[in-house]
């Protein structure tokens, strides 16, 4: 398993596969024991048990075992940082398409000036 080094990329890394989005988004609506989502995700146990660790290890899903049911739910983390890392960024591309649209326009007046 790749190690990371910051909680961005921690968190990156854990959203970066369809699946554990798709756990996510399935916790979001019920808790769900390890059998639960292997049979939803069409999965061996083992596997979903891996997609669920990277999960935990990235505090976005918690899970506890009762017996011999582990059951997963959605973790108290809220992804704030990777959400202020992003709008950073959407902001940063606003910025510059709205540049982009400005020189676009320019030079179509121009165009149609010389017409």
């Amino acid at each position: 398993m790749v190690q990371y080094s910051t909680g961005l990329d921690v968190s990156f890394g854990a959203l970066s596969d369809a699946t554990r989005r798709g756990v996510l988004e399935h916790l979001g609506r019920t808790d769900a024991s390890i059998t639960d989502l292997a049979l939803k995700f069409r999965m061996t146990r083992t596997g979903i048990k891996k997609h669920v660790a990277v999960l935990e290890q990235a505090g976005l899903v918690t899970t506890e075992k009762m017996g011999r049911v582990r059951t997963c739910r959605l973790g108290r983390r809220r992804l704030e940082e990777e959400a202020t890392w992003i709008e950073a960024y959407r902001r940063l591309w606003d910025a510059r398409f709205a540049e982009l649209d400005r020189v676009i326009e320019e030079l179509r007046s121009e165009s149609r000036s010389k017409e």
